[in-house]
């Protein structure tokens, strides 16, 4: 039998188009990220070298600790019918493991930032500006904090605008529109507010494995950051 295959007229010209406007999407992504890095004073070598490490850091997920809960389990049987075998689900209470690990790209790669950027203002004393960072992380931290909410077999969501909203208010009131005062409130306000401050509630998930900073270069963690930068 001869089979004729359609396709629409300008698939293939739209296809050719996406192959070609990816190497330069990915440019621009690269570039953005770069320029807020340096917007925090980091060299540009140092900002290329954050970029990927948090792009590659972003497959890795580092496990530290594991709690154990009970509850609901889907389970599948097999019940033969006629020679024919079907799978029947049902729900059994068992015991349920999840894996707490912490994404290199999402939450190490800012986190390293944040240290850096406090110990910088040590050293040069700059003890008002690293005063009203603190400050602004302590407060967003509370608000996203009640912006998240557990979603079981997921994690804890944060609806996305929130974090880098809260972090360049935060920076237009308290920090004088510094840089350096939105990225920490941004990064630290959703590492802290929404993953530690809910770490009780990591044996309600029930999902196997729960990664703080879990969805690497687009986690809330890094993204709040560096929108934050760039809009101040």
């Amino acid at each position: 039998m001869r089979r004729r295959y359609f396709f629409p007229p300008l698939a293939l010209p739209f296809l050719l188009l996406l192959v070609l406007l990816l190497p330069i999407l990915f440019f621009l992504f690269a570039g953005t990220i770069t320029l807020a890095f340096q917007r925090l004073g980091l060299p540009l070598p140092v900002a290329y070298t954050l970029f990927w490490a948090a792009l590659i850091g972003s497959f890795i997920n580092l496990p530290i600790t594991e709690v154990t809960s009970y509850g609901p389990i889907v389970k599948v049987k097999e019940v033969s019918f006629f020679g024919i075998t079907y799978p029947i689900p049902y729900v059994d209470w068992g015991e349920q493991k999840t894996v707490i690990a912490v994404n290199v790209g999402g939450a190490l790669v800012p986190l390293s930032i944040v240290t850096y950027e406090v110990l910088r203002l040590i050293l040069i004393q700059d003890y008002s500006l690293l005063a009203k960072a603190l400050v602004a992380t302590l407060i967003a931290s509370v608000i996203i904090h009640s912006f998240a909410r557990p979603v079981r077999g997921l994690g804890i969501a944060v609806p996305t605008l929130i974090p880098p909203l809260v972090a360049i208010a935060l920076a237009l009131i308290i920090g004088d529109n510094k840089p350096l005062v939105a990225y920490m409130s941004g990064t630290m306000g959703v590492l802290i507010g929404a993953d530690l401050m809910n770490m009780d509630k990591i044996k309600q998930l029930g999902a196997p494995m729960a990664s703080i900073g879990g969805a690497g270069t687009f986690d809330g963690i890094f993204l709040a950051g560096i929108l934050a930068v760039l809009l101040v």
